[in-house]
């Protein structure tokens, strides 16, 4: 069976990238800077010292870009949009440079025939609203609604499928709670009114994408099967506590209008009448970034939690384990904890970083195992849409700087040439074998 044979008419296969990880051009069109700007030129917080100043250069050579996803033959690309480029101090007027380059990636795509699918927060916060207390302030939410109204009026005649936020739980919990992404604060629980202030906008930000015609608007969450270390009661219970915060924070309030229970205590301080009803406002779909499960123990200390390596698996170039059963099991587990209430999904970034190689036999083996996953998933009852990989190309990975490799294009962070892998070719025979 070939890798995307039997999978439902219409099963949407694309990649994914974002904004500060690829476009570079920091300083050029408008734009103004980011938390991402900020963290990196902070010594000591990306590894050897990388920013994203110049990335892959995708502002200049997006049209090379776009070529390479019509080479590939994907049904769509998600991108991000970066809100310092809409809007540099995160408030006011657009900027109409900044919007006339996005206008331009869309019908660019267009072109091609390749779907637009727009994410318009993948971490890159104006700096200036950072400084006036970032998502810790419910200010930030409300802007985040205007913005999305304005990226809407310019691109929402060619969009038909719009995402909110990336993987919240991860911006809030490496960027506020722990420290290790921008804007680097450490406040561990106290960061918890920024899953709210996330939601609300992503909320707020729905309502205004549905006022102007939006025909599908999801959020994606990241999300990992939680395994107990042992069979101790403990365990059990840090297990339940770690999969509260990291999958049930974010997708119980937009599926069922609720927190769970045990962190429902610690936000309401923040939230206001009608709050709940505006983050669940009702999705069209659901996104997913799946990339392990996650083994937990309990522990001491400030969080009665501490995660423990899945032993007896192959890891990627980061050490994140390899398990396409958890991605099943993620599936089915999401359809029986929310039945009714879950929306079609979309798997919108599933992939691994591997040695600089081209002829990537762990990539195209990682690739093929997860899609069967998948496909197993919709025999047993889910309903998955569309799968993205992550990513288009090789990539600015956070604070890992250029030292992590996801892309099936190959960059030369010297001369910034682009070169297909063996995954490209791969994916590419794929798609056409499927028609």
């Amino acid at each position: 069976m070939g890798a995307l044979s039997g999978f439902p008419e219409g099963f949407q296969v694309g990649v994914s990238t974002a904004s500060y990880q690829i476009e570079g051009a920091v300083h050029e069109g408008g734009r103004g800077p980011s938390i991402w700007d900020t963290f990196a030129h902070t010594p000591g917080r990306i590894l050897n010292g990388d920013t994203g100043d110049v990335a892959c250069d995708h502002y200049h050579r997006w049209e090379e870009d776009l070529d390479l996803l019509a080479g590939l033959g994907v049904d769509a690309y998600r991108f991000s949009v970066a809100w310092p480029r809409v809007q540099p101090d995160g408030t006011g007027r657009p900027n109409p440079d900044g919007l006339d380059f996005y206008d331009r990636l869309v019908d660019g795509l267009v072109a091609r025939g390749i779907a637009a699918v727009p994410t318009l927060f993948h971490w890159d916060l104006p700096q200036a609203l950072e400084d006036q207390g970032g998502w810790l302030s419910r200010e930030t939410a409300l802007r985040f609604g205007t913005y999305a109204g304005h990226v809407a009026d310019r691109l929402g005649d060619r969009v038909q499928r719009w995402i909110t936020l990336n993987e919240p739980i991860v911006h809030m919990a490496q960027g506020y709670a722990f420290g290790t992404h921008a804007p680097g604060r450490e406040l561990l629980l106290d960061a918890l009114p920024v899953a709210h202030h996330q939601l609300l906008g992503h909320g707020l930000a729905v309502r205004e994408l549905r006022s102007r015609g939006a025909a599908e608007v999801m959020i994606t969450n990241n999300c990992t099967p939680v395994v107990p270390a042992s069979e101790k009661d403990e365990d059990q219970v840090a297990a339940m506590i770690y999969d509260g915060f990291h999958n049930r924070l974010f997708n119980d309030p937009v599926l069922k209008g609720t927190y769970p229970e045990f962190l429902a205590a610690g936000l309401e301080p923040v939230i206001q009448p009608d709050d709940m009803a505006i983050i669940r406002t009702s999705l069209d779909a659901l996104g997913i970034n799946y990339y392990n499960p996650t083994r937990v123990a309990a522990a001491e200390g400030d969080l009665p939690f501490e995660m423990v390596p899945i032993e007896g698996v192959p890891t990627t170039a980061f050490g994140w384990p390899v398990v396409p059963e958890g991605l099943h099991d993620l599936l089915t587990g999401l359809k029986t904890t929310y039945g009714d209430d879950l929306p079609p999904i979309y798997i919108t970034e599933n992939g691994c970083s591997t040695a600089e190689d081209l002829d990537d036999r762990f990539r195209i083996d990682y690739l093929d195992r997860h899609l069967a996953a998948v496909r197993r998933a919709i025999v047993d009852g889910t309903d998955v849409r569309g799968y993205f990989v992550w990513s288009l190309m090789d990539n600015f990975e956070w604070a890992e700087g250029y030292s992590q490799r996801f892309g099936l294009v190959h960059i030369n962070f010297n001369s910034l040439a682009r070169t297909p892998r063996a995954s490209y070719r791969w994916l590419q025979a794929a798609l056409k074998e499927r028609g």
